[in-house]
């Protein structure tokens, strides 16, 4: 399975690093391929490195204003011309997205990928790795949103809340009928 993932690129503390490792360890050791922004920095790093040190493979997808930190032992890189183009080829490169601690670009991802999900443009699961409890205040956002009738499907079709990297591997592998 390709299994897009969004994250910081910056240099983050054991709480978010110790998780991110355990994840990765889980997509190299099933023997998937994680499609990533290719950046060699922060938490994109970290998820690299783990998965490569069990075995997966390495899809990057960096933006020309930031190619000169992308990884260059990934087994496939492509740079996009905009960030938009780039979400683009994270989304069309992966059968399911994890979103997993960042800032306001991988809110911004975490957002579009939603959006469109709940269009119908694309079915793929979609899962909020919720380390340390990061996205808490998010999810009880997008269950008054669904309370309150701003969401068209229920909030359990839009997204996958997972508090550890096993949970978001099982979701994703039940999804995918591979367990």
């Amino acid at each position: 399975m390709n299994i897009t993932v969004f994250c910081s690129a910056a240099d983050l503390d054991d709480r978010y690093t110790a998780p991110a490792r355990e994840f990765a360890a889980l997509i190299g050791k099933g023997g998937h391929t994680m499609v990533w922004g290719g950046s060699e920095s922060g938490l994109m790093k970290v998820m690299a490195d783990g998965v490569q040190e069990h075995g997966g493979r390495l899809v990057g997808v960096s933006v020309e204003f930031l190619a000169a930190k992308a990884r260059k032992d990934a087994d496939e890189m492509v740079v996009a011309k905009d960030l938009a183009e780039r979400k683009a080829q994270l989304l069309a490169r992966g059968d399911a997205v994890v979103v997993m601690v960042g800032g306001t670009g991988t809110l911004d991802e975490a957002t579009e990928i939603l959006e469109l999900k709940k269009h119908g443009l694309h079915g793929k699961p979609v899962v909020l790795l919720n380390t340390a409890g990061f996205y808490d205040g998010l999810k009880l956002q997008f269950q008054r949103m669904e309370a309150e009738g701003f969401l068209p499907l229920p909030l359990a079709d839009l997204v996958f809340f997972a508090e550890d990297g096993v949970g978001a591997m099982a979701y994703l592998e039940e999804s995918a009928g591979v367990r």
